[in-house]
């Protein structure tokens, strides 16, 4: 019989643990109970318990200076926590001590069930590695969890050979049968630096724990992989069983809502894929939840996602193409500001779009961000990349999207321009400045070059050094450029444009347009307006 030990200081909660278990079943008894910090440390050194449950509140000796203290001399013993305190950082206190569980009151009888199975499991292996268990090879908990995340990883990345009820069987140990297959993907969004290692790691314990519970009894088998900040799931289950599957997958993300207080700011959502019928198929529903899950982020979280809806019309918008120009002219000027109103503008016209789907909005936001360091001086612009992309998967709904992208350009642009102010070249970046925001007043040399405290003979000589052309073709090809986006995109006349790019002869202003373009502006207004 394994040895169980409560500690609290309540004696309802003492009796209610004990109602709560049929220890005979599980082949465990009650050594003893402790009603204060003192009195648990002494009768855990004493009786040498198997398992020890504990509040995390007493009086002497704290529930976390219990564990820490009975840790230290029997780092193999299990511990689950059973508390009314639903703060997150004695949860991940407790995982950095090697807590197994932490449960919330109302004690949940299924919760401590499940939880007290684990332990018997994890200290039989224990006892069988550690005595030897004869021809009969058992895997070992670690050994199996690593297979199933391997399997779980090899389902999303599409990179594996097709399944079959044997490879299941016999690779993974997974005792599934004949029925239906299906993919469930449950993630968890927030901060990074409020959702740290351990504080996912206590997530994910307890997802894989309610999951279990509420899961086990419907299906004929389940697996379950940590994949960044998603737990993904296979289930197999009998024909006839899908509602009642659901209902387990509900009754699942209404516990993790339930004990919202305890992971702190989190959200959660739980997407399946289709049910399918044979291994061969599961790929499709993992690959299906992967894009399921992304309509948290027009839908919102907290709720079971199974539908992908079809695309919606945000490609054929052309969003990107008045977005790059933008924040090209950003980039040259170095304006912090005008990437910010790039971001704003971009996330305003996908706003507009009618029914956008969440995997379009994700795709758009890593694709703006590839044109924004495409056009960046950045010396690890991959590595950058690459970890925004990541941080994207922490983000709960679009807004928070957008405004990491925000935050991203903001960053990166403050970050080169404080390099450029150090650089011999930072005069003619004022003057392109200057340029951009006066292109339409008849500006000259002179003028510039005085704005930027420069002779007007050094400031030609540096100008052309450092653009490769002088500053009168510059003014004239900034001109014909804002030129042909007023000739394709108002409607407004050719005089008025003319105006609006700083000249007052319609005719002069005509044959310098032909010249840079080799059309007349009424003709490449026909032909590309």
């Amino acid at each position: 019989m394994l040895r169980v030990m409560i500690a609290d200081d309540e004696e309802r909660i003492c009796k209610l643990i004990k109602a709560l278990v049929d220890w005979e079943s599980l082949e465990m008894e009650i050594a003893g109970i402790a009603r204060n910090g003192p009195e648990a440390l002494e009768l855990a050194e004493a009786l040498r318990p198997d398992i020890l449950i504990t509040d995390i509140r007493m009086p002497g000796l704290s529930g976390l200076e219990l564990i820490e203290k009975v840790k230290e001399s029997r780092p193999e013993i299990e511990i689950v926590i059973i508390s009314g305190y639903a703060h997150f950082e004695y949860a991940q206190t407790a995982i950095k001590f090697g807590v197994g569980d932490y449960l919330l009151k109302p004690v949940s009888q299924a919760e401590l069930n499940t939880t007290l199975r684990k332990f018997k499991e994890r200290i039989l292996e224990r006892q069988a590695m550690t005595e030897g268990s004869g021809p009969v090879f058992r895997k070992s908990e670690n050994d199996l969890r690593r297979l199933r995340t391997g399997l779980i990883r090899q389902l999303i990345q599409r990179k594996g050979e097709p399944l079959s009820l044997e490879t299941l069987r016999e690779e993974y140990y997974l005792q599934v049968e004949s029925g239906l297959f299906q993919a469930a993907w449950l993630k968890f969004d927030g901060r990074p630096e409020v959702l740290t290692k351990a504080g996912l790691c206590v997530l994910m314990k307890k997802a894989e724990s309610i999951l279990e519970s509420s899961l086990r009894s419907r299906c004929t088998e389940l697996a379950f992989g940590r994949n960044g900040s998603s737990c993904v799931g296979i289930l197999n289950y009998g024909k006839g069983r899908q509602e009642e599957v659901r209902r387990g997958l509900k009754d699942c993300l209404n516990q993790l809502k339930a004990q919202q207080a305890l992971y702190g700011p989190v959200q959660i959502c739980l997407a399946v894929g289709r049910a399918v019928e044979s291994p061969e198929e599961l790929e499709a529903s993992v690959c299906e939840a992967s894009m399921i899950v992304k309509e948290r982020l027009v839908k919102g979280n907290g709720r079971i996602l199974d539908r992908l809806p079809e695309a919606s019309y945000l490609h054929e918008q052309r969003l990107l193409e008045k977005y790059l120009r933008n924040i090209v002219h950003a980039v040259e000027v170095m304006s912090v500001t005008e990437a910010a109103g790039a971001v704003s503008e971009l996330n305003d016209a996908v706003k507009s779009v009618k029914d956008v789907r969440g995997y379009e909005i994700l795709e758009l936001i890593h694709s703006a961000a590839s044109l924004f360091f495409s056009h960046l001086e950045s010396r690890n612009r991959t590595e950058l990349l690459q970890e925004f992309d990541e941080r994207c998967e922490w983000c709960g709904n679009g807004e928070e999207l957008f405004g990491l992208l925000r935050e991203l350009l903001e960053t990166q642009i403050g970050e080169v321009r404080r390099r450029h102010e150090q650089d011999a070249d930072r005069p003619v970046r004022q003057a392109k400045e200057y340029i951009q925001n006066h292109f339409s007043e008849p500006i000259t040399l002179e003028e510039v070059s005085s704005y930027v405290g420069l002779n007007p003979a050094y400031f030609s000589v540096l100008f052309k050094k450092t653009e490769g052309e002088g500053f009168a073709k510059y003014l004239i090809h900034l001109r014909m450029e804002q030129a042909k986006i007023f000739l394709r995109e108002t409607n407004e006349p050719v005089a008025a444009v003319c105006r609006k790019v700083g000249y007052n002869d319609v005719k002069h202003f005509t044959r310098t347009f032909e010249k840079d373009t080799g059309v007349r502006p009424s003709t490449y207004r026909k032909l590309y307006g």
